[in-house]
C-alpha cells in the first residue's frame, strides 16, 4: 500500500517551513510538523550525544529526551529568543554532562569517543588512525572544551551558537578553542608525520 498523496504534499510542504513555523504548527496540533522537526534536528542531536557518551543506547536516550523536551516547550516557545538548532544542543550538552557525571569509576577524561555513522564532515575525514588519535586527543580535553571542540567541528556550530548552548560568552569560547588547538597541537606533535599532518 503506498503513501497518501496528500498526506505527502502537506509533508513535503512542511520541510520548507521554518523551525519556528513548525513549532508552532505543532503547538496548534499539527502532527506532521513535529515529524519533520523529528527528522530534521535528531540525527544531529544523536550525534552530538554519541560523541559525548560512547554508548549508543545511552545517546538515543538522550536525543528521545531531548526532542520530548521539546515538545513540552513548543506551545510556549518564543519566536526569535532562541535558534531551535542552539537550543536542542544546549538540552543535549547538558543531559549528557549529566550522565558522564553520574557515571561511577569513570572519569570524564576517560571516556572512549566512538565514531559518528551519521553523516557529517567527519566522514569526509575518514583516515583511520589520523581521526582516532585526533578523537582520542579530544576526549582528553577538559569538559567545556572538549564540548567547544565537538559543537565547533563536528557539529559546524558557529562562536556565537556554542556560546549560547555553553552559556558564556563568545570572547569565552574564542578562548576556550584557542586552549584546546593548543593542547591538541601539543598531544599530537609527537606524531604529525606518521599521522600525515605535516
Amino acid at each position: 500500500m503506498g503513501a497518501d498523496p496528500a498526506m505527502t504534499m502537506v509533508f513535503d510542504a512542511l520541510v520548507a517551513e521554518t523551525d519556528e513555523a513548525l513549532l508552532a504548527r505543532y503547538a496548534a496540533g499539527e502532527r506532521a510538523a513535529a515529524r519533520v522537526l523529528t527528522l530534521r534536528h535528531t540525527p544531529r542531536v544523536l550525534g552530538l550525544a554519541r560523541r559525548m557518551l560512547s554508548d549508543p543506547a545511552e545517546a538515543e536516550d538522550v536525543a528521545q529526551e531531548t526532542m520530548l523536551r521539546l515538545w513540552r516547550v513548543a506551545p510556549a516557545w518564543r519566536a526569535g529568543e532562541a535558534r531551535l538548532s542552539t537550543w536542542l544542543y544546549r538540552v543535549a550538552v547538558n543531559l549528557c554532562t549529566d550522565r558522564l557525571r553520574r557515571r561511577r569509576g569513570v572519569p570524564l577524561t576517560e571516556a572512549p569517543e566512538t565514531a559518528d555513522d551519521a553523516p557529517s564532515v567527519q566522514a569526509a575525514l575518514e583516515a583511520g588512525e589520523r581521526v582516532a588519535a585526533l578523537r582520542l586527543a579530544v576526549g582528553l580535553l577538559p569538559e567545556r572544551q572538549r564540548i567547544a571542540v565537538q559543537l565547533r567541528h563536528f557539529d559546524d556550530c558557529s562562536n556565537a551558537e556554542i556560546a549560547a548552548v555553553l552559556e558564556i560568552s563568545v570572547e569565552a569560547v574564542e578562548s576556550l578553542l584557542a586552549r584546546a588547538r593548543r593542547t591538541l597541537a601539543a598531544a599530537l606533535a609527537g606524531r604529525r608525520e606518521d599521522l600525515g599532518l605535516t
